[in-house]
């Protein structure tokens, strides 16, 4: 396996090695080992640890941009919501390292250069359909994220494994409170009630 050793070989191995292990336990010991070779030999590919992490973060980042733009392609409201959700959930079950690799801290030049800028701009296209403007449409951008982020890891981690309805009933619930939430999305978010400025007034 040492000959024809690349960075990209490098990189989708020990992306491989995320899915199989977890992306926390991935150190270029354990990257080495699949290849039969000593860790100094992967230096020649990679700077160091963080730089690998950093690289299977950014080829994570590509796969799901790539599976986001096919899925809201020509769809608009609700279809292109549960179609943008439904990637990151099936690329989390299928690729669990990998997903969480799209969570690790890259350097601001390898980020602005990586596919998430693009998946940012994928999901306003999808609240374009919703029709949310600034600032609105960052506020809603984070909900979003935080959402798919927070079903897929607790589902990922069994968090749902032991209750019913299925996970995937309640997914889909969540997804048709989304959509009813962004159709419906508050003009104006209220940072103080009469009691708290009669309160503040006293």
């Amino acid at each position: 396996m040492r000959a024809g050793l690349t960075t990209d070989r490098v990189v989708r191995a020990a992306a491989e090695l995320a899915d199989d292990i977890g992306f926390d336990a991935v150190t270029l010991s354990e990257v080495a080992r699949r290849f039969g070779v000593r860790v100094a030999s992967l230096y020649s590919h990679v700077a160091s640890l963080h730089d690998l992490r950093s690289r299977i973060a950014v080829l994570a980042l590509a796969e799901v941009a790539a599976r986001a733009s096919d899925a809201v392609a020509g769809r608009s409201g609700k279809e292109a919501l549960v179609g943008l959700a439904d990637v990151y959930r099936d690329y989390a079950g299928a690729h669990p390292g990998r997903y969480a690799a799209m969570q690790y801290r890259l350097d601001p030049e390898v980020a602005v250069a990586s596919a998430g800028p693009a998946l940012a701009n994928l999901t306003r296209a999808v609240l374009r359909g919703y029709d949310i403007a600034e600032p609105d449409a960052t506020h809603a951008v984070r909900l979003l994220g935080s959402v798919f982020h927070g079903y897929v890891s607790l589902e990922g981690s069994g968090g749902f494994a032991h209750s019913m309805p299925d996970s995937s009933e309640s997914w889909a619930r969540s997804l048709d409170a989304l959509d009813a939430l962004l159709r419906n999305w508050p003009t104006q978010a209220t940072t103080t009630t009469d009691s708290t400025t009669r309160w503040e007034s006293s």
